[in-house]
Parts: C-alpha cells; sequence; structure tokens
C-alpha cells in the first residue's frame, strides 16, 4: 500500500469540550452531595475490570493520553449550562459550581501500551467527590474503547508474526470512533491507518490506494492501472481481485515492470490465491514486488496465513469492533474517602457489598508485577497500604495528573513501544490465540471484601 508517513505540525489541534460526555446521574448525584455537604470530602476513585472478555488472555491499557485531554477540556461552556437549566437537571447552586469546574486532583495509573488483568488498578482518579465522579462517563467510554480495540489489534499482531498492519476500519464504525481506533490500534501494533483526520490528529502513518471503483471507472482494467501508475508511480499497489487475478497480475507487471510496488487481493481463498499470486509475480520477474490482503480478517484469518506469501495485512471491521468484544467491561468506583472536607482528613477505604459477582476491594491499591530469572512474569500482586520493599522495583502505576495539569503524556510511539515490552514479558501462552484463562494470575494481597 502506498503510505504517507505524517509527523505532527507542532500545531495545536482544537479539541471541544468533552464536559457533555457525562451520564445524568453524576449531575443528581453532585446536586445531591454539594446540598448534603458531602461533595467536597477527597475521595479517590479506580478503573478496573473485574473479568477479561472471554478468551482474552490479557489486557492493554490504551486511551490513557486522550483520556487526560478529555479531563483537561471538561469544561461547561454557556450553552451547555443553559441546557442542563432548561432540562432541570441541576439547580442554581449546582449550575454555578459547573460553571467553574476544573479538574484540580490528581490522576495515577498504568501507562498507556501496559497489559492489564483482572483486578488491575487501571487508572486512579483523585480529587474532592464532587470533581472526581463527573468523570465516569468520559473516562470509561474512552478506555473501553480504545483498551478493547488494542487488544484485538495485539492479538493481530502476534498473529502476523511482524508483517506490517494497516488499520482500514474507518467505514466501519461511527466516524468519531475511527479515530479513536487508529489510535488505539498504533499501540496495540499496527503500522499504519486509513483514516486521515487520524493521521492529522495523531501523526500516524497513513496508507491507500485504490479501490474497485476506480478499476471499473475505466474502459478496461489496463486503462485503470495505467492512469494509477502514471499519477503515483511505479511503486504503487493495485487491485487485482476487479475481474479475473491472474490476468490482473500480468497487465499489473506488464504495465509497471518489476518495479511494481505491491498487488492488494481482497476476495477469495487468500491462502490459495497469494500462493498463486507470488508463483505468477516471480515467474514474471517482479520478484520484490508485495503481496497485501483484505477481505474481512480477524486474528484467526492472519494466523491461517501464515504459511502464505504474504507481506502485510489490511483489518478493518474485527479492528474497529474489537475482534467480538468491543469493550473491556472496566468499572469506576469509589474505592476511599474521607470523613471530612479537611485536606488532612485520612482516607478510609470503602467498596460495594453484593451478591451477583460484582464484589470489590475497597482502599488505594498499588500493583506489582514480580518476574522471574527469566525476566518474564508471574503474577499481577495487587495491595493497598505500604508496599512491601520485594515488590517496591516492580510497580506499573505512574502519575498521570498532578494539580489538574497533564504530566504524564508522551508520543504514540513510547505507548507503542512499551506494548512490546511489556507483552514480550508474559508467558509464552499470551501469544496462544486459544481460548483460555488470564495468562497470569491477580494475587489480591488485600482480599476482596
Amino acid at each position: 500500500m502506498d503510505v504517507k508517513d505524517h509527523r505532527p505540525s507542532g500545531l495545536p489541534v482544537t479539541v471541544p469540550s468533552t464536559a457533555l460526555f457525562t451520564d445524568q446521574y453524576e449531575l443528581t448525584m453532585l446536586r445531591a452531595a454539594l446540598r448534603a455537604g458531602t461533595a467536597h470530602r477527597r475521595s479517590v476513585f479506580e478503573v478496573f475490570t473485574r473479568r477479561l472478555p472471554e478468551g482474552r488472555r490479557y489486557g492493554v491499557v490504551a486511551g490513557t493520553g486522550r483520556v487526560l485531554d478529555a479531563v483537561t477540556n471538561f469544561r461547561f461552556e454557556p450553552e451547555m449550562l443553559d441546557f442542563l437549566d432548561r432540562q432541570e437537571v441541576v439547580d442554581g447552586p449546582t449550575l454555578d459550581w459547573l460553571a467553574d469546574y476544573r479538574f484540580t486532583g490528581t490522576v495515577r495509573g498504568y501507562p498507556e501500551g501496559e497489559v492489564y488483568f483482572p483486578g488491575s488498578p487501571i487508572l486512579q482518579v483523585e480529587g474532592t467527590f464532587a470533581e472526581c465522579v463527573v468523570l465516569e462517563t468520559v473516562v470509561l467510554s474512552i478506555l473501553n474503547h480504545d483498551s478493547a480495540v488494542a487488544a484485538a489489534a495485539s492479538r493481530m499482531a502476534v498473529a502476523a508474526a511482524g508483517r506490517p498492519l494497516m488499520e482500514m476500519g474507518a467505514r466501519r464504525t461511527h466516524e468519531l470512533s475511527a479515530v479513536a481506533a487508529a489510535r488505539a490500534a498504533y499501540v496495540g501494533g499496527f503500522s499504519a491507518t486509513s483514516d486521515l483526520a487520524a493521521g492529522f490528529r495523531y501523526g500516524i502513518p497513513t496508507v491507500g490506494t485504490s479501490a474497485h471503483a476506480f478499476t471499473l471507472l475505466h474502459d478496461t482494467e489496463r486503462d485503470a492501472f495505467t492512469a494509477q501508475i502514471d499519477a503515483l508511480g511505479r511503486g504503487t499497489t493495485l487491485l487485482v481481485d476487479t475481474y479475473d487475478v491472474a490476468e490482473a497480475v500480468r497487465a499489473a507487471v506488464e504495465i509497471a515492470g518489476p518495479e511494481l510496488g505491491a498487488v492488494r487481493i481482497d476476495s477469495g481463498d487468500l491462502l490459495v490465491v497469494a500462493h498463486q499470486v507470488r508463483r505468477q509475480l516471480d515467474e514474471l520477474g517482479a520478484h520484490d514486488t508485495r503481496i497485501v490482503v483484505t477481505s474481512d480478517l480477524d486474528e484467526y484469518a492472519i494466523a491461517s496465513l501464515a504459511a502464505a506469501p504474504v507481506d502485510s495485512y489490511g483489518v478493518g471491521t474485527q479492528l474497529v469492533t474489537g475482534s467480538g468484544h468491543p469493550t473491556c467491561s472496566m468499572v469506576y468506583k469509589l474505592v476511599a474517602r474521607a470523613d471530612g472536607d479537611g485536606e488532612g482528613a485520612p482516607l478510609r477505604p470503602v467498596a460495594k457489598k453484593s451478591l451477583g459477582g460484582k464484589l470489590s476491594v475497597g482502599g488505594v491499591k498499588w500493583a506489582a508485577r514480580p518476574v522471574d530469572e527469566r525476566g518474564i512474569a508471574e503474577a499481577e500482586v495487587i495491595g493497598t497500604g505500604e508496599v512491601p520493599e520485594e515488590f517496591s522495583g516492580r510497580l506499573l502505576g505512574v502519575e498521570l495528573m498532578r494539580d489538574g495539569e497533564p504530566v504524564g503524556q508522551e508520543s504514540l510511539s513510547a505507548a507503542r513501544d512499551r506494548h512490546v515490552r511489556a507483552r514480550g514479558a508474559l508467558p509464552l501462552s499470551a501469544t496462544q490465540l486459544s481460548r483460555g484463562e488470564s495468562v497470569l494470575p491477580t494475587r489480591f494481597l488485600t482480599p476482596p471484601s
């Protein structure tokens, strides 16, 4: 595929207010807490998941950078306040409080690209109850979506075994979700995206050549190939399955010569067709012409092509929908709060106690991942209070916001590289696509309530 490598220009991208990415019950809780005098109690909320999606062996943290942007841009503009007033969602004092809203607290959590397991304290938001509770929906919306896509991308990257992967799912999801999905896929191991908005906003390399419509536009397939090569050069990628694949490959090499960059196959039995096309290209002297395959791929289809002479993959629907698991079931729970409003008031653990598998662990958590002599992770260890010395060098959480200002922003490349390291430190069973339990056990030093 023809790739355009975008680098961020340094110019700011305007991000609209995220304040109404909020469920109404958060504002009704705020209204009641302000009236009761409890809204300003220091509180800590944690994002975690009780279980991984069925068949997943590990999760991938993605969307952290977007969360920091969303919290920074969580501002109630005048027209938003007017809307809330007209809907009678909140009262006058609550509107006044929202008008001045700025998050001033602390955010800690797993850095983007890290892997996680059931119970992992993926994100911790600390501040007053009021300023933290209103962030619940936007935080979960971002992390659940992006982490699901990144997990699918990671599995596909494992299946591809080093062959490049291109994200091509923009037309299979909401236009804004498409941009987020491309970003998450890049963190999870994809090399490029077809979505120009993602390339513009996040500096992800972009890719694309032509569709079947371009071939059908012209009187003959040869005319279409000639037009594309004249415009884009011999290094372009030609789509060869509009009519007859063998005839198209022959025409493509005759027109472009052995310098033809690549051919794309988008239908048929990809394993069989890829072998046929490779043999034909070699016979025609186009030994360096690459083969790109697309057509509703997922990690299993990619794995089935491991022995095929395929050079890269384009993935759409299955990627942007999390390959069957479009959410990670992350939750945002209050785990500690102060008894009073003062800065020095100590935090006390709190936890939901109920039936139905929704038990949780109170208290502010730390997490560590000890490794064996080979550097392979042995467990996800989670505790509260003082960190035992044996785990102090293996802590996973980092500071992301301090006093309401981001301090943990980093490049997507850094998150992408971190994921490769984190995945590489997991037991070998993490690379298996077969269904199974979490590849690491979660060990709570503080038992669930």
